[in-house]
C-alpha cells in the first residue's frame, strides 16, 4: 500500500494509525546494551576505589538494563502517527504518554535522520521543527522509503499551508 493510498483512509480521522517499524525493538536494544556497557565499565573502575559503591552502581545498570528491554518492544508498539487533513498526530509512551497534533502550516523543517544501526536495519527517523519547541516531534523507526516520502508529503502540505510567514 503506498503513502498516497494509506493518507487518503487517513484523512477522514484519527483512526487510521500508523505504526513504526518492528526493526526499531533491535535499534532499542543495541542503545540499551550500549549503556549497559558504559555503567558496566563505571561500575568496574568504582570498584577498584570503593568495592561497595562499585558493586552498587553495576548492580543498579543490571536492574535498569533488565528492565528497559523487558519494557523495548511495548514502548516501540506505543508509537504512531497518522496524517489527517490538516495536522499530522503522533503519539509515544506507556506510562507517559503523549499526543502531539502539529498542523502542517506550522511546520518549519522536515528532516530525515539515520543513525548507523537504524541504517543498517534500513531505518530512518523524521524529525519535524516548528516554531514552538513543545512540539517537535521524532519519528523513530521508518523504513527509509516510508520516511522520504513522509518527508515529501509533509513539505508540499507546509508550503500549501503556510501560516504568518
Amino acid at each position: 500500500m503506498t503513502l498516497e493510498q494509506r493518507r487518503t483512509g487517513l484523512d477522514a480521522g484519527i483512526e487510521g494509525w500508523q505504526r513504526v517499524s518492528g526493526k526499531l525493538v533491535a535499534v532499542e536494544i543495541a542503545g540499551v546494551l550500549a549503556l549497559a556497557l558504559l555503567g558496566a565499565a563505571i561500575g568496574a573502575v568504582l570498584l577498584l576505589a570503593n568495592p561497595v559503591l562499585g558493586w552498587i552502581v553495576i548492580g543498579a545498570d543490571v536492574v535498569v538494563a533488565v528492565i528497559r528491554l523487558v519494557i523495548a518492544p511495548r514502548r516501540v508498539r506505543s508509537i504512531g502517527y497518522v496524517l489527517r487533513a490538516d495536522d499530522l498526530v503522533f503519539r509515544r509512551g506507556i506510562l507517559f504518554s503523549r499526543l502531539v497534533a502539529v498542523p502542517y502550516g506550522r511546520m518549519q523543517l522536515v528532516d530525515v535522520n539515520r543513525g548507523p544501526v537504524a541504517r543498517l536495519l534500513g531505518l530512518a527517523e523524521l524529525r519535524l521543527v516548528t516554531a514552538a519547541a513543545t512540539s517537535n516531534i521524532t519519528i523513530p523507526g521508518l523504513p527509509e522509503p516510508v520516511a522520504a516520502e513522509v518527508r515529501d508529503l509533509l513539505i508540499d502540505r507546509a508550503e500549501e499551508r503556510r501560516v504568518g510567514l
